[in-house]
């Protein structure tokens, strides 16, 4: 194929064409022509050399050009398509390295080979340029929903035509056991879009807790303008769901905006989810308020919350437990990932029974370690003391208020509790000493002897031991394994030693090594604020 006066505007229509169909940018599909002619004529004329190709945008004529570069005499590879400063001489005036000479070329014919090849390298860029537009197209509709028509199913996959595109349905992102048929329009949540070497990969969802939220936002005006936000979803795909609601409008009651007249709205989005029955739940900022709300429909007596270990305790009425755990325990599993906390479910009868359980403890406890009498002890319990330090040190007007407590005997309940816990202190080290530990770590400020020798037990014996530990190691904490919370056990746990009283703890250990520049541990300081505490000291 000659490139002709005949044929030259018919690049630029079958450019236009392409560009048209695929709708891409013409310039790209002209560039990949350009590129086509430029491997048909380097064939003609030699692969050595640099020919590039030029079409006009305007009349459709290919320039064929030649291009040498100018490099130093010793760094010529390619005597085709590079030259020296002297060899440049009789071409440029003022030749430098760097420079380049063009040169124009016959225009060639392109034989049957070289069409194809020139088809191949057209199609390519064409196929790269739909792939890219495609990509941009998805790339920022993630999180929204998007309607498309099933075109065939694959391994219980199904392939769903977007549009513009194909998208993917897993196996696992449909709702229950749903099957579909050619041509049956479907409604799915954009959960992820990857550019990968075969092409954009699409990949839809139907289980997702976010396609839930944004049916609702479909659905409830209130939501979409953002009188309504949506704090926290949950969901068993196609059996039940939990959907947290808060208005910040007080005129406008967000679980009744949700619901709709007669349940029109709630119902749409159930249809759509196939009879997957919901809770709207009122958000509060109060954990334990929300987490009562979050368990409906069954009621609550009692929360208590341990906010360092994220979990939770409720007390529920023997009638309410069933309902409040929920069928396979599916209510109170929902209302925990509503909630994000570990939730524990028990009777009144078994929070009364655990009650009395630590009531006898540590009666026990003051009935031994003090020589005192059962009532007296029960005296001490009731008026919320739990250990012998919170004896020895407290305040002694907080004694005096036990009925029978004056002030000798208080003093007197004081100073036996000192001694019980100086001799405990001192068994605790004496064991410690026995088990190997240094004294480095024994001196170590904010470890008490107890803590010492649970350290020794654990095998940490002196102060490079120590600053080896993470803080998890010292405090204990919570991993995920397998979706569900499992507890690490911490050696200072039983301590109450908190998460960044471990972590404070190892880096001053860490400084005293030297392992660590104490300077790098201090905060920095924003320059302006010296400069301007100077200027005012100025003033």
């Amino acid at each position: 194929m000659a490139i002709t006066s005949a044929n030259q505007l018919e690049l630029l229509q079958t450019a236009e064409a392409v560009a048209r169909e695929k709708m891409i940018d013409p310039a790209l599909v002209v560039e990949a022509m350009e590129e086509s002619l430029a491997r048909a004529a380097k064939s003609r004329y030699g692969s050595e050399m640099d020919i590039r190709v030029n079409i006009d945008r305007k009349t459709g004529r290919a320039k064929f050009t030649r291009v040498r570069t100018v490099v130093e005499d010793d760094a010529v590879e390619n005597y085709q398509a590079e030259m020296t400063v002297e060899q440049a001489k009789p071409y440029l005036d003022d030749p430098k390295v760097g420079d380049t000479y063009v040169e124009e070329v016959p225009p060639v014919e392109m034989g049957r080979i070289a069409a194809q090849s020139a088809k191949q390298v057209i199609l390519q860029k064409v196929r790269e340029a739909e792939r890219d537009r495609q990509f941009e197209e998805f790339k920022d509709r993630v999180g929204t929903i998007i309607n498309g028509v099933v075109k065939r199913e694959e391994y219980g996959n199904v392939i769903v035509d977007v549009g513009r595109g194909e998208a993917i349905l897993r196996r696992n992102e449909k709702i229950g056991r749903e099957a579909y048929r050619p041509n049956d329009r479907v409604r799915c949540y954009i959960k992820d879009v990857r550019r990968e070497q075969r092409g954009p990969q699409i990949f839809l969802s139907r289980t997702d807790p976010q396609f839930m939220a944004e049916l609702f936002k479909m659905e409830v005006p209130e939501i979409y303008d953002g009188i309504i936000e949506i704090k926290a979803v949950a969901r068993d795909p196609g059996s039940r769901a939990k959907i947290a609601v808060i208005s910040y409008d007080s005129s406008i009651d967000p679980v009744g905006a949700c619901v709709g007249m007669r349940g029109s709205r709630v119902q749409a989005v159930v249809n759509e989810l196939q009879g997957e029955k919901i809770d709207i739940i009122p958000w509060n900022e109060d954990q334990a308020t929300f987490l009562v709300n979050a368990l409906q429909p069954a009621e609550v007596s009692k929360v208590v919350i341990d906010e360092d270990a994220q979990r939770i305790e409720v007390v529920v009425p023997e009638e309410q437990l069933s309902l409040a755990i929920g069928r396979r325990g599916q209510n109170v599993r929902l209302a925990s990932q509503l909630t994000g906390l570990d939730i524990d479910i028990m009777t009144e009868a078994e929070d009364s029974e655990r009650r009395q359980k630590e009531f006898e403890e540590r009666t026990k406890l003051f009935v031994d370690t003090l020589d005192l009498d059962e009532f007296f002890a029960q005296l001490l319990v009731s008026e919320g003391f739990t250990n012998l330090e919170e004896v020895a040190y407290v305040d002694v007007d907080e004694l005096l208020v036990i009925d029978g407590v004056d002030e000798d005997t208080a003093q007197e309940l004081q100073a036996r509790a000192r001694d019980v816990i100086e001799a405990q202190a001192k068994a605790a080290l004496d064991k410690a000493r026995e088990l190997g530990v240094e004294d480095s770590l024994i001196a170590f400020e904010g470890l008490t002897p107890q803590m010492v020798l649970a350290l020794a037990e654990d095998d940490v014996k002196s102060l490079e031991d120590f600053a080896t530990c993470a803080d998890w190691e010292l405090a204990g904490g919570w991993t995920t394994v397998k979706g569900e919370r499992v507890k690490d056990e911490g050696i200072l746990e039983k301590f109450d030693v908190s998460l960044e009283e471990a972590q404070n703890m190892v880096m001053t250990a860490r400084v005293m090594l030297g392992w660590v520049d104490p300077t790098e541990l201090e905060p920095e300081v924003d320059e302006s604020d010296i400069d301007g505490d100077d200027e005012e000291a100025e003033a």
